[in-house]
């Protein structure tokens, strides 16, 4: 049943963005076509499911990856070892909890039984990272408050219909201060020089929003139709690719036409397309789709009771969440940002799940990040 050619196809009809990091490294291509193989479900079926295995694999090469690139930028000791170590667990929370066996565990009484420890995982990570690397009492209690703040609310609207004010205080604590950057002073590192920021403190202020919104909505308040778990199904890569189209046809003509875009196709970015191509998917695409889409558009389409209202007004914050970006105000981004983000919304409306909305939203990026400036 399981043909040859699911050797060769399977991880790259299941996760295409995965697709361009593999490729030019053949050296990582058996073993994880070789999970492909195993866990994945045969290619006559209407679906594929990211297992376990699959997802260790993926997490350990990218874990593996951003070692040698810190070792390569000349980070090394103790220091070093603890920030990515607690890089390591918030990763492995944003990318395991995305296995729907998984999370059809935790709907059974025994897992329920550790829920209190899963859901305090990246507060607890990022308490580890404060005391241990800033060794500053106050960012420790801010980081920590960050984390469980979220988690009160949502225990308080457990049970009720999704859209509570508690929903929304919830999602707002978590999203603003990753906005303005007020939690990059929890993740800087020690230096000669003393505290700064470094190559994970933007990953990390990702992956604590990321497991902090996990933590809330999908343990906690268990939020319906979020479509989180990573799933793969017939007509998902049609969906992905004619909304890709029709965005390139709208977009790249009325960025160029508002100076945003500049054709400037770069080499030296295509060959660093593997370190890229995953950083934009796991630290930029899925983040942000969960954010506005599996939780702001979901709540929005509950309160108004329109999901064509709720998929406006969902893309509309997400273009306004452009706006700091130089040169501040950036008003075109923020306009090409909106419609993004309602191809983003409608790809998430059609499939109910996140991975077509991630991988269309990871392919404008690194289009844009390869081809354009």
């Amino acid at each position: 049943m399981y043909a040859t050619r699911l050797v060769d196809s399977a991880i790259f009809r299941t996760f295409p963005e995965y697709l361009p990091a593999l490729r030019p490294n053949q050296v990582f291509l058996g073993p994880l076509l070789l999970f492909c193989k195993i866990h994945f479900v045969p290619l006559s079926a209407k679906s594929a499911r990211l297992s376990p295995w699959l997802a260790a694999a993926v997490w350990a090469l990218v874990v593996a990856a951003a070692a040698l690139y810190g070792v390569h930028l000349g980070f090394s000791g103790r220091a070093f070892f603890i920030g990515l170590a607690v890089a390591a667990v918030l990763f492995a929370f944003e990318l395991f909890l995305a296995c729907p066996t998984i999370l059809e565990k935790f709907s059974r009484s025994p897992a329920q039984l550790a829920l209190p420890l899963v859901i305090l995982i990246p507060s607890a990570a990022a308490l580890l990272y404060s005391l241990a690397l800033v060794g500053n009492w106050r960012l420790a209690l801010a980081a920590l408050a960050y984390a469980l703040v979220p988690l009160s609310l949502a225990a308080l609207s457990r049970g009720r219909p999704a859209g509570t004010w508690q929903d929304y205080a919830a999602i707002l604590l978590i999203w603003l201060p990753v906005e303005f950057r007020w939690m990059y002073r929890v993740f800087v590192f020690p230096t000669d020089a003393g505290l700064a920021a470094w190559p994970l403190t933007h990953t990390l202020t990702i992956l604590l929003a990321v497991g902090t919104a996990l933590s809330a909505f999908l343990l906690i308040r268990r939020f319906e139709r979020i479509g989180y778990s990573a799933e793969w199904r017939r007509g998902d890569a049609s969906l992905v690719l004619s909304h890709f189209a029709l965005f390139v046809l709208i977009a790249v003509p009325l960025g160029l036409a508002l100076h945003f875009l500049a054709w400037a196709p770069s080499g030296t970015r295509l060959r660093a397309l593997p370190l890229s191509a995953a950083g934009i998917l796991f630290f930029t695409a899925w983040p942000e789709e969960f954010l506005f889409r599996g939780l702001l558009q979901n709540a929005f389409s509950r309160t108004l009771h329109n999901r064509w209202a709720a998929l406006a007004l969902a893309a509309v914050i997400f273009g306004l969440s452009h706006i700091l970006h130089a040169p501040y105000p950036n008003w075109k981004y923020v306009v090409l940002a909106t419609i993004a983000g309602l191809f983003y919304g409608h790809a998430w409306m059609k499939s109910g799940s996140l991975v077509p909305g991630a991988l269309l939203h990871a392919l404008v990026d690194i289009s844009w990040h390869i081809l354009f400036r």
